[in-house]
């Protein structure tokens, strides 16, 4: 069974740092596409930070040159380094990865990031 588990949320103050990290089970994130979706309170989830397989990567403009996503293909492993962090980052950060081949997306549960002002 393929999984996506998210890690690495938390309380931090406004212009604070996390990293998040995306693990994947039974899914070569190296030959996927690999994206991040913040879900504020009350808003649908929107997507802020993608990883091809081929290691490009392109973000929303609210997160561009503040966030960086990157992977690590010896770990099979997903991060997002938020850095510079707003109250309005606070989220739900759910990793999303879409599989080669059959281009079934797998969502994991989702890790909180909140933003203190």
């Amino acid at each position: 069974q393929v999984q996506v588990v998210e890690s690495g949320g938390g309380l931090v103050q406004a212009g604070g740092s996390l990293r998040l990290t995306c693990t994947g089970f039974r899914i070569t994130f190296s030959i996927s596409t690999t994206n991040w979706y913040p879900r504020a309170p009350g808003k649908q989830r929107e997507l802020v930070a993608t990883i091809t397989s081929g290691g490009s990567t392109s973000y929303a403009a609210a997160v561009k040159g503040r966030f960086t996503i990157s992977r690590d293909n010896a770990k099979n492993a997903v991060y997002l380094q938020m850095n510079s962090l707003r109250p309005e980052d606070t989220a739900v950060y759910y990793c999303a990865a879409v599989a080669q081949g059959s281009g079934n997306n797998y969502w994991g549960q989702g890790t909180k990031v909140t933003v203190s002002s």
